[in-house]
Formats: structure tokens, sequence, C-alpha cells
């Protein structure tokens, strides 16, 4: 089985699958795209922006902005067709593109795109209206993330992800319950996706709750009771109470409750055959 260790630890695809988890994706701290082109704009240019008070008057002329041709995404120039024998043909053809590309290939652009999402300079991926079209017919993402729930943690957002990229499992506290793992046997096994993540998050708030007093846990409702008590069983309490730090208790909270997960997933044999499938073709142990 094929393990990393940074950003994911997972793979699953038609040659095998590498299996994988992620604790701690970065987010972004601009507040917009235009204060972070204005502040890129500025130093570029090494000098003052001028002010309207700095100019001459024959030079302040208001024009309205009008497209150019190199703005304009490619994959808009590309596809202007709308049949759909033409979307057709496009899906296949960008089936085989993603199909081809190797597990690690796949765990690259993600970091990547975590990383643009990070400094703030996420690409915000849109299919044009003929490729969201295309994917009427089939989708195959190369990526399954089971991720939490939490409002914060989009997860095609904070990988740079478009339309049709990413298969998402959301579940409070990212916990592999029935459903999540049905979720991820389907990605492995019919859309034979190349990477599969268990995506944890700082702060959580379920994993939070799950390290409180079981008297305290007996008080919520029942479906809430055994979710919280699935992550807290998975919890050293012993060492985690030896912390004295908070942020340092929970993002080790946290990471075993990833870890947690992950070791579920070694579990599934249907999800290992295609780990032990993608070593035995040379995929790293």
């Amino acid at each position: 089985m094929a393990i990393a260790t940074s950003l994911a630890v997972g793979v699953a695809a038609a040659s095998g699958v590498l299996l994988g988890s992620s604790c701690k994706p970065r987010a972004s701290t601009h507040d917009s795209d235009a204060c972070e082109w204005i502040s890129s704009s500025s130093i570029v240019a090494n000098r003052r922006v001028p002010t309207p008070q700095d100019l001459p008057p024959q030079r302040l002329v208001v024009q309205e902005p009008r497209p150019v041709a190199d703005e304009v995404p490619e994959s808009v120039l590309r596809w202007e067709g709308f049949s759909m024998e033409e979307s057709r043909a496009h899906a296949d053809q960008a089936q085989l593109q993603a199909m081809s590309r190797s597990p690690h290939e796949v765990l690259a652009e993600l970091q990547k795109g975590n990383t643009r999402f990070w400094t703030g300079r996420a690409n915000r991926p849109e299919k044009s209206a003929f490729e969201r079209r295309a994917l009427i017919s089939k989708q195959f993402p190369s990526v399954a993330v089971l991720g939490c729930s939490d409002s914060r943690v989009p997860t095609e957002m904070i990988f740079d992800q478009g339309l049709g990229d990413i298969f998402v499992i959301r579940v409070a506290g990212n916990c592999l319950d029935t459903i999540a793992s049905a979720s991820l046997q389907y990605a492995v096994n019919h859309l034979e996706v190349k990477v599969l993540i268990v995506l944890g998050h700082e702060l959580c708030g379920v994993v939070k709750a799950a390290l409180l007093p079981k008297e305290q846990l007996e008080q919520e409702p029942a479906a809430l009771q055994d979710l919280l008590r699935n992550i807290k069983d998975g919890l050293d309490e012993n060492c985690l109470n030896l912390m004295h730090d908070s942020r340092a208790k929970d993002r080790e909270a946290v990471t075993s409750n990833v870890v947690r997960q992950v070791e579920g997933l070694t579990r599934d044999r249907s999800i290992m055959s295609k780990v032990a499938l993608y070593t035995r073709q040379g995929g790293p142990e």
C-alpha cells in the first residue's frame, strides 16, 4: 500500500489505489481578488499609484472596460458547439486525459490548488456552457474526499477545483460511517478515482464536542450521541489531557480523528484490493 504524509495520503484508480489523509488545508487571508490585484499592481510598478489630482485635466478620461481576447478563458474559445454529439465527444476526450494522470500528479495538483487558495490567487475554475453540458453524460473525478460538513471548509474551494473535479462526501467530523464508506466504495469501484483523502480541519466543533464528559453527551439527541461517541472512542483522552495548550490539543485531536478514519478505510477489502493492485503495478509502497 502506498502511503504519503503531508496534505494527503490517498489514491484509488482503475490501476489501483493509494490511501490518504489531510488534516489542515490552508485558509485564505485575503479579503478579495480585487484587493490582491491592486496590491500586486502597486508592487510591480514600484511607485505610488497616481490620483486624479496628479494627472493633467486632458487625461481624465473615463472609459468603459472592454473585453480583451486573451482574457477570455481558452475553454470558452475552444468549445463553442452545443450539440450533444460534440458534448459527448468532448467528455470522452476529457475523461481520457483525466485517466492518464498518475495518482501523484493528481495529488500534486490538489496541493497547488490549496496553495493558490491560501495565497488569495485562486483560479475559481468555471466550466463553459458547453463543458457543463458535456458533464451531463458522465462524470470522471480524479479524487474522492471525505471531509467535514463545516461551512468554513468547502472542499472544491479550498483545493481550487471546479465542477466535476472532486467526488465529495461531507459528514460532521469527517466520520467514516456506513453511508460515507459506501460512497467511497462507489468512487473507487465505479468512478475509478485516483486519490482518496480524509480531510480534517482545525477548530472542528464536532471533534471538540466529542471530548465533553459522557454525561453531557447523553443530553444530545440519539443520532448525535452515536456520532460523538464514535469519534470519542477513537481519541486518546488521557494523552490529550496532558496538553496545556488548547490549540495544540485541538490539532492533536483532529489529527487523531483523521488517522482513525484512514485506519477504517484500510480494513475495507474492496478499497484495499485497489491499493494492492496499484503497488503490484509499480506504485510506491
